[in-house]
């Protein structure tokens, strides 16, 4: 047994006593064997009135009483055990004697606190925990990680990761293997993992991850048995710290084109600086089109960008998703309103290229000479769209982009999503600001929105001060 074993006769006299008796103790079974009681050798004389009571109490009871003892050593020293006696009963039901299986204090507690850990882990941890065995199998799941993982507990239990994250399953399997291979990680890990269960919203999730290796404790050599997967979501708590982070960015961006663009003696230049400053980590490129005849309205009514900014052409809101029927039938008849105005030519007006940023190799933004020539954009294209409603208008390729999307829009090759406002100044609408982004962005949010009609002002203040804009 892994536990000290003694037996008694009912006499007291001593009829067994194992190795590890021995080992806790000292005395050996020949030495222990046929002695009465444990006085004077294993306990002391102090000791033995307690210990003779507990264990006559053992024979007169049902089931196993618990006691805690100060025995003594071979060589005179004290150890504190921790004891479970029981009656043993010959035939008839006559108590034949009691057996007195112990351990020392301190190793019971261990093995008690290990216990009491792993039941609290998996039932009232707010950690996920996941046993993972060496095939990289859920093999233990607590019920915080269910809950986490959107399954039941006895449903995770052997399946291959795969089946339950889309994204982030390549990341965390190499964690595992480098865990089973070469120890726990000195810090704890960020994962972005996409459950498979909201694969068609793909909400990206972020899971803080310790990782522990376990092995086998009765082995002579240690046998991994598999890696403990610590986690918790902390989604909200980063896409706040990135928000935080994107706004202190794009506020210095701001700061910093504004000295620059002071310095500028052309405020045709100064327009130019404010678009480079802006593109910086956000955009692939800039166009600005100022509008022949600026529309007279007052700054006030401003559409609803959610409900009323639509992209005929790819049957895509502002918000890059699918369009709805009602929404398809208004950006319909918008398009077929705008149809007899002629190419270039929307809201009844056209839109002439003044800034742009170069579409090839990187470099500054350039203005252009003032010929008079309309940019030959489709009618319901998304800038007319934005100058008639003196909005933000989004769109986007979808996840699967036609051949030609970009194209057809008068956008440089490899655009997929695009984002016009308006440039207004003195109560005019004076043109459209467009900024593309290749597939390797994001689609344009409102965020991306207010950002962009904010560079959107101060370039429109320039350009109007340098008499770009027809009056």
């Amino acid at each position: 047994m892994d536990a000290a074993l003694v037996a008694f006769a009912a006499d007291g006299t001593v009829t067994h006593w194992n190795h590890e008796a021995a080992r806790i103790l000292g005395w050996t079974a020949d030495e222990a064997v046929g002695r009465t009681g444990l006085a004077g050798w294993a306990v002391r004389k102090e000791d033995v009135d307690g210990i003779e009571a507990a264990l006559a109490a053992a024979m007169r009871s049902p089931g196993r009483q618990v006691h805690e003892f100060a025995l003594l050593t071979k060589d005179g020293h004290r150890v504190l055990v921790r004891t479970q006696a029981s009656a043993v009963r010959g035939p008839g039901g006559r108590v034949a004697g009691v057996y007195c299986a112990f351990s020392e204090v301190h190793t019971q507690m261990d093995l008690e606190r290990s216990i009491a850990l792993s039941e609290a882990l998996f039932e009232d941890a707010s950690w996920g925990v996941v046993l993972v065995d060496a095939d990289l199998r859920p093999a233990v799941v607590n019920a915080h990680a269910a809950r986490t993982l959107g399954v039941g507990r006895t449903a995770l239990l052997g399946r291959p990761l795969g089946d339950l994250l889309t994204q982030g399953v390549e990341e965390l399997e190499c964690a595992l293997q480098h865990v089973l291979a070469e120890g726990a990680p000195p810090a704890a890990a960020e994962l972005w993992v996409t459950l498979r269960s909201e694969e068609a919203e793909l909400p990206r999730r972020c899971w803080r991850s310790g990782f522990v290796r376990l092995a086998s404790p009765l082995t002579e050599e240690p046998v991994p048995l598999g890696v403990a997967w610590l986690f918790q979501d902390v989604t909200e708590a980063k896409r706040t710290e990135q928000d935080n982070s994107l706004l202190r960015f794009r506020a210095h961006q701001l700061h910093r084109a504004g000295r620059a663009a002071a310095e500028c003696p052309d405020p045709a230049e100064a327009a130019a600086v404010h678009l480079d400053f802006a593109l910086a980590g956000f955009a692939d490129h800039g166009l600005a089109d100022l509008a022949t005849r600026p529309a007279p309205a007052p700054y006030g009514a401003v559409a609803d960008d959610a409900d009323d900014a639509y992209d005929t052409y790819g049957a895509h809101d502002i918000y890059g998703t699918e369009a709805t029927g009602d929404a398809r039938g208004r950006a319909g008849a918008l398009a077929g309103a705008e149809a007899g105005t002629g190419a270039g030519r929307g809201a009844g007006c056209a839109l002439v290229r003044t800034l742009a940023s170069p579409a090839g190799a990187p470099g500054p933004s350039e203005a252009f000479t003032a010929t008079g020539i309309p940019v030959p954009y489709p009618p319901g294209h998304p800038a007319f769209q934005a100058f008639q409603r003196r909005g933000p208008v989004r769109t986007s390729a979808g996840a699967a982009p036609a051949e030609g999307w970009a194209a057809a829009r008068h956008w440089p090759d490899g655009t997929v999503h695009g984002l016009c406002v308006v440039l207004r100044s003195r109560g005019r609408t004076l043109g459209v600001l467009t900024f593309l982004r290749s597939p390797a962005r994001r689609p344009f949010d409102r965020a991306d929105a207010d950002y962009a009609e904010e560079v959107a002002a101060r370039i429109a203040a320039c350009l109007d001060l340098s008499g770009a804009a027809s009056s």
